[in-house]
């Protein structure tokens, strides 16, 4: 191969490589619309509250959050940890997370 078939094979590579990191982002998106709208219907709409769907969509919603972490080389557990204190003590009127 010569050098400008590498990098033709490097460019897709990256092209390829960032339409993941969009198609994360798309689907991050979407799936924290749909943990936002199940919660909104519970509590302004007073429809019932499937704890076990929402537990499956905010799984969701982490597992893509984890992905991207992963890309840009985050230990994502860590992160997570880490930040959560940190978040309880900068929105003291929220309910804290444990």
């Amino acid at each position: 191969m010569e050098f400008n078939d590498y990098q033709a094979l490097a460019n897709r590579t990256l092209y390829g490589n960032e339409q993941v990191l969009t198609n994360l982002s798309l689907g991050l998106a979407s799936e924290t619309g749909q943990v936002v709208d199940l919660v909104k219907k519970y509590t302004f709409h007073g429809e019932s509250l499937s704890k076990d769907q929402l537990t499956k969509q905010m799984g969701d919603v982490l597992w893509y959050l984890s992905q991207v972490a992963e890309w840009a080389d985050i230990p994502f557990e860590e992160v997570a940890q880490q930040n959560i204190q940190k978040l309880n003590d900068k929105y003291p009127s929220g309910k804290p997370v444990k």
